[in-house]
């Protein structure tokens, strides 16, 4: 019994340090997310700015074909959000595409989904998305963060659920050492 005694308490104190590690990582875990869910909070007032900057960028290497990048984007965004231009549709008067094609349109993608006959043209603008893409693509960027913060923040809640869990058992341990943890091998009847 001396020697089972012996082995029964070096796994119980390894067990215990283990825990306390383990608590100790998600403690430093938590810490992570919460500061990354503040630094989220904070800087999503910048995603305006931030996309008002690129997004002017990508309109001004539009070029109206399929094989870039740019381009295949703002047509899959303004098809997609039904938006056109950065605040409106007069924005693609400012391009360099529009001032090269001198056709006096803006690019089909903006054409309402519903208007079978649509050129882009703006002598027909009614037939044309009113609404620019920054507000859409802003409002999209901002709810998909405030989505990552909700789930960070559950995930910091059932890491404190956890962490609670293992100070309970370190805090028994420690006010009652003849608390027998299920590990020590002992069967009872």
């Amino acid at each position: 019994m001396g020697q089972c005694g012996i082995t029964s308490s070096k796994t119980v104190l390894v067990f215990l340090n283990l825990i306390f590690w383990f608590v100790i990582i998600l403690l430093l875990v938590f810490m992570t997310e919460v500061v990354v869910v503040v630094l989220g909070y904070i800087y999503r007032a910048k995603v305006e700015d931030e996309v008002n900057g690129s997004i002017r960028n990508v309109y001004d290497e539009y070029s109206g074909t399929n094989s870039d990048a740019p381009s295949r984007a703002i047509d899959y965004v303004q098809r997609q959000l039904q938006c056109c231009g950065i605040h409106n549709y007069s924005d693609w008067m400012n391009t360099r595409w529009f001032n090269e094609t001198k056709n006096n349109s803006v690019p089909i993608s903006c054409c309402k989904s519903n208007t079978e006959a649509c050129t882009g043209s703006l002598a027909h603008t009614e037939d044309l998305y009113p609404e620019g893409c920054e507000v859409l693509v802003v409002k999209k960027l901002k709810k998909i963060m405030m989505y990552v913060i909700w789930a960070a923040l559950t995930f910091a809640a059932i890491q404190m659920l956890g962490m609670l869990c293992a100070c309970v058992v370190l805090c028994r341990w420690s006010r009652d050492p003849a608390y027998e943890l299920l590990i020590t091998g002992g069967t009872y009847a």
